[in-house]
């Protein structure tokens, strides 16, 4: 490693998940900002930048500070999809090492399975999205689909390897209480589950959930002031290449072959170095392109890789520890729940489902339909 220790994430926490009628977007989020900031240490009054995303009001960062009670020097909401939350710690850190400001505060909630807004067409087909929704094509799911049909085809690719990955995934799920779902599952079942856009049945896809989640980033400086152990930020890269899937450059390349090179050559860190990965699984092929993408194999080896539950618990690649999108929750965003796992992955606070030793880690979001990706790689004294 060759980073210096500027930033650091001091506090993680979640809000209630699953179905949380009656609760409010704003309402998760204070939940889990207190959460977080209990847990740094921190008073609300010491956070003096905040950064958040999502499609819940107009100008998010402006609304929910006012709803904190936070007054801040430093705003930012950037939204690319569910790496936005990456995205943001890659831009508290450099914040941070400017001298901009030292407690950053990062937020994201959502109510969509509450709301029963995840299928609720939008009534209008605006701009560039007149080239794709008119002619039948879901969405998001759709998209990977199209994706995981040329990898197919490209590289052989089956099913049961994708399938390989929604049951090691599983079984990580089942070590975390906290998990929506955590029955055991098998190669059959997910190969016979309901198809919703072919190749990618059911267990192929995220789960729908409420919830919220909260990371405090804090100055070299503040973070001696922490109650927890710092989780330095030692690498970030963000990049994105499309919006609309019909001008993705590669249906079998994302971003997070950019993205994930800028944060290990930031982190001064080798693929063989990482203890935990974690990656947004927003549906199996996400896992398979991200891993190809991030350099972990080869092109077209991503099947390959995965097989043999090589990814599960006991495995030699442990990656996604809380059961991920698939299992434990996804409001949506994801992308911030990554981060959470990754700092208690490296704190030692995860339990029956904790890796053994955790010194580095890497957290890779994706946003849009393959669209965005932030990549950060974190690591602890």
């Amino acid at each position: 490693m060759k980073s210096e220790r500027i930033a650091a994430i001091v506090g993680v926490a979640e809000s209630d998940l699953g179905s949380t009628p009656g609760k409010t977007v704003l309402q998760l989020q204070a939940q889990a900002a207190k959460a977080a900031l209990e847990e740094a240490g921190f008073a609300r009054e010491e956070v003096d930048a905040v950064f958040t995303a999502g499609n819940w009001g107009w100008s998010p960062t402006m609304m929910l500070a006012e709803y904190l009670g936070i007054q801040p020097k430093y705003t930012d909401g950037t939204n690319i999809g569910g790496s936005s939350f990456e995205a943001h710690v890659g831009h508290a850190a450099a914040g941070i090492a400017n001298g901009l400001f030292d407690v950053a505060l990062i937020t994201y909630g959502s109510t969509q399975r509450s709301d029963r807004s995840r299928n609720r067409i939008p009534p209008a087909v605006t701009l560039t999205e007149q080239f794709e929704r008119p002619y039948g094509l879901p969405t998001p799911v759709g998209a990977y689909a199209l994706a995981a049909t040329r990898h197919m085809h490209q590289y052989g690719t089956t099913r049961e390897q994708l399938a390989e990955i929604a049951v090691a995934t599983r079984k990580w799920a089942a070590l975390n209480e906290k998990a929506m779902m955590r029955d055991l599952i098998t190669i059959d079942d997910v190969l016979s589950a309901r198809p919703i856009a072919e190749p990618l049945h059911l267990l192929d896809c995220c789960l729908v959930t409420d919830g919220g989640g909260a990371v405090v980033v804090a100055s070299a400086a503040a973070a001696r002031r922490a109650r927890t152990k710092p989780v330095w930020i030692l690498g970030h890269g963000e990049t994105h290449t499309h919006h609309s899937i019909t001008n993705m450059p590669d249906l079998t390349v994302t971003g997070a072959r950019e993205s994930g090179r800028q944060a290990m050559e930031m982190a001064g860190v080798r693929h063989e170095e990482l203890d935990v990965v974690e990656i947004y699984d927003s549906f199996t092929i996400t896992v398979l392109l991200t891993l190809e993408s991030l350099g972990f194999c080869g092109p077209g080896e991503g099947g390959a890789f995965v097989s043999s539950q090589r990814t599960a618990p006991g495995g030699d690649f442990p990656m996604n520890t809380n059961g991920g999108g698939l299992s434990y929750c996804h409001p949506g965003m994801y992308g911030i729940f990554l981060l959470i796992e990754a700092a208690r992955q490296l704190r030692g606070e995860c339990g029956p489902r904790q890796v053994p030793e955790a010194k580095l880690a890497l957290v890779n979001g994706t946003g849009g339909v393959l669209s965005s990706t932030a990549t950060v790689v974190l690591g602890r004294d």
